[in-house]
C-alpha cells in the first residue's frame, strides 16, 4: 500500500547528487570507485511522473503523479538515447477510470494492460473513498492511442492493487487483495476465468510475484512472516517454501484497519461497474521488491519499521515445481533505509538499482549492497530498465541513471532468423533465443511493476547512424531465461525508417544481440 499526496511540479532540471558509503551488517559494503551519474532529462515531462512502462516501439508510457488520468510518451532521440527524447501526451481513458497504484502489464501484443488500483479518480485519502479499491480495468492501444474498458471477474467487487504477472502463455494473472482467489485474463478475449490457488498460506494483500525461468511464481508472505512460497501454474498448487532466514517484512501500521465501499454503480467507457459492499481492509504490512538474477537466484529484498535494519535474502529454486527453494541471508540496507515498497531494476551488467525513500540509491552486485549516490529532492522514485542500457528514474524529476559494467555476452539474445529486406510498413518475424531475458527486469511488489521480459527491435541506419525501433508484437513468449528454446515475435517497420543498407538487433531487458544486416526500402 502507498500513501500518496499529490508530487510537485517539476522543481530542477540539474539534479544533485551526492556519493555516500553504507555498510550492511549482512554483507560488506563498499564506495563506489567512481561515480555513478544521474542525467536529468533535457526535456522534463510537462508533468512529474512515477509509474512508467517500455512499450514495444522503444517509447515510453509514463503517468502524471498530479492527475492519474493523464499519460505522456517519452520518444528517444534519433541516437536512441533518452536524455534528449521528447514527450507527446497520450490519450487519457475514459471519464471515471484514473487508476493509481494499481497492477499493469505489456501484453504479448504490445498492448498495455491496466488492472485495478488501490486509488482511483485522484482521490487518495484514507480511510479509502467509495471509488477506492476499484474494480475496473482497461487495456491502452499504442497502435491507435485509444482506451478499452474491461468488465470486472464475476462477482468480485474490488481489485485495488494486487500481486500480478503475465505467465510465458501470454495469458495475465493476479491474485485477490483481499482474499486468496487468483483470476486470469484472456488478452484476446478480455474474459475472466477463476485460477485455483490450492495450498495458499495467506491472503495476496501486499505481496509481489516473481517469475522464474520454468513458470512458477515466488512471492515472500506479508501476512504470514516469515514464510514464502511459490505458486506452479500447471499444478495451479502453491507450496512451501518454509521460513527466510531473515525477516523481510514490516507489521502492519494500522491494525485497526481502513475501511473501504460502498462502491457505487458507475458506467466507464459503456462498462458497469458495482456496486459493492462496505468493509475494512486490514493492512498486513510491506516487503520489497524481488527480482531474478541472471544467474537464477533471486535477490529478494525487505522492508522495516522506521529506524530499524531492513535485511535482504537470496533464493535459489528447488530442481522440481514441488520441491522447495533454499534461502540464505543476504547484506542488510544501512540503518533507516528499507526497500517497502520501493522500485527495483536489473541492470544490463547483473547488477540490482534500488531507490530507497532516504533519497538513497543501493546496487546489488551479487555479494554486496552498496549506495552508488543519492539524490536529494527527488520523491518516489519509480526504476524503467531501458533499451539502450541506461535505466529511467522518474519522481520530481526524470532522469536517467548510468550504471557501470556491462553484460556478459552469454546474456544476450541471439538472432537465429531474420529477413534481410525490409519494406516500410510492412510486418515480419524473427526468431532466435532469450528474446524475453533473463528477468522481469523491474519490480516493486503488488504495484507499480514495469516488467520488461520482451523483445525489442532496433534498426540502425548504416550512413546516417540514426536508431528506429520497430513495434514488436505477438510474442510467442512471455517467460523468463527460456534458455535454447527458439522463440520469435512479429515486427512492424515504421514508416518514417530511414532507408538503405542498416543493422538490426533484438534487444531485451537493455541487452542487445549480435548485429544482423538488413537492407530497408
Amino acid at each position: 500500500m502507498r500513501i500518496l499526496a499529490p508530487f510537485a511540479e517539476v522543481i530542477a532540471s540539474t539534479v544533485p547528487v551526492m556519493l555516500l558509503a553504507a555498510c550492511g551488517a549482512g554483507g560488506s559494503s563498499s564506495t563506489p570507485a567512481t561515480p555513478v551519474p544521474f542525467t536529468a532529462l533535457a526535456n522534463q515531462p510537462p508533468q512529474a511522473g512515477d509509474l512508467s512502462l517500455l512499450l514495444t516501439d522503444g517509447r515510453v508510457m509514463m503517468q502524471s503523479i498530479n492527475d492519474a488520468g493523464v499519460f505522456y510518451a517519452l520518444t528517444p532521440d534519433s541516437s536512441g538515447a533518452y536524455v534528449n527524447g521528447t514527450w507527446r501526451k497520450l490519450a487519457n481513458p475514459p471519464a471515471g477510470y484514473a487508476p493509481n497504484t494499481g497492477s499493469q502489464v505489456v501484453l504479448a501484443d504490445g498492448r498495455v494492460l491496466f488492472v485495478g488500483g488501490e486509488y482511483n479518480q485522484n482521490q487518495y485519502g484514507l480511510p479509502f473513498a467509495p471509488s477506492g479499491l476499484t474494480n475496473m480495468s482497461a487495456v491502452y492501444d499504442p497502435l491507435t492511442d485509444s482506451w478499452t474498458m474491461i468488465p470486472p471477474p464475476p462477482g468480485v467487487a474490488y481489485i485495488g492493487d494486487v500481486p500480478s504477472v503475465v505467465l510465458p502463455d501470454g495469458n495475465f494473472v493476479f491474485g485477490d487483495k483481499l482474499g486468496r482467489d487468483m483470476w486470469r485474463l484472456n488478452p484476446v478475449s478480455l474474459t475472466w476465468t477463476p485460477v485455483p490457488a490450492t495450498g495458499k498460506a495467506d491472503n495476496f494483500a501486499e505481496e509481489g510475484w516473481t517469475l522464474l525461468p520454468d513458470g512458477d511464481l515466488l512471492t515472500i508472505d506479508v501476512g504470514n512472516p516469515r514464510h514464502a512460497e511459490h505458486y506452479d501454474p500447471l499444478a495451479a498448487q502453491w507450496y512451501s517454501d518454509g521460513n527466510t532466514p531473515v525477516g523481510l517484512t514490516s507489521p502492519t501500521d494500522n491494525p485497526a484497519g481502513w475501511t473501504y465501499g460502498p462502491a457505487p454503480v458507475e458506467v466507464v467507457g459503456g462498462i458497469s461497474y458495482g456496486p459493492g459492499p462496505a468493509g475494512t481492509y486490514f493492512p498486513p504490512g510491506e516487503v520489497g521488491p524481488a527480482l531474478l538474477l541472471p544467474d537464477g537466484r533471486v535477490f529478494a529484498t525487505g522492508s522495516a519499521v522506521g529506524g530499524g535494519v531492513a535485511h535482504t535474502a537470496i533464493y535459489t529454486p528447488g530442481l522440481t515445481p514441488a520441491d522447495p527453494g533454499i534461502f540464505t541471508a543476504g547484506p542488510d540496507f544501512a540503518n533507516g533505509d528499507n526497500a517497502g515498497d520501493a522500485s527495483a531494476a536489473l541492470l544490463p551488467s547483473g547488477h540490482v538499482l534500488i531507490a530507497t525513500a532516504s533519497g538513497r540509491f543501493y546496487e546489488y552486485d551479487g555479494a554486496t549492497l552498496s549506495v552508488t549516490a543519492a539524490v536529494s529532492n527527488l520523491g518516489a522514485a519509480v526504476i524503467l530498465p531501458l533499451p539502450n542500457g541506461q535505466a529511467l528514474v522518474t519522481g520530481n524529476i526524470t532522469q536517467v541513471y548510468s550504471g557501470g559494467g556491462s553484460a556478459s555476452p552469454a546474456w544476450a539474445p541471439t538472432i537465429t532468423a531474420a529477413p534481410a529486406t525490409v519494406t516500410r510498413g510492412s510486418t515480419y518475424t524473427i526468431a532466435g533465443t532469450q528474446f524475453n531475458g533473463l528477468s522481469q527486469a523491474a519490480a516493486i511488489g503488488d504495484e507499480f511493476n514495469a516488467a520488461t521480459n520482451y523483445p525489442l527491435v532496433r534498426i540502425t541506419n548504416t550512413a546516417s547512424g540514426h536508431v528506429f525501433y520497430a513495434r514488436t508484437h505477438d510474442h510467442s513468449s512471455m517467460g523468463v531465461a527460456t534458455g535454447g528454446a527458439i522463440v520469435s515475435t512479429q515486427f512492424s517497420v515504421d514508416l518514417g525508417t530511414e532507408t538503405g543498407a542498416s543493422s538490426l538487433v533484438v534487444v531485451a531487458n537493455g541487452i542487445p544481440s549480435v548485429p544482423v544486416s538488413v537492407t530497408v526500402n
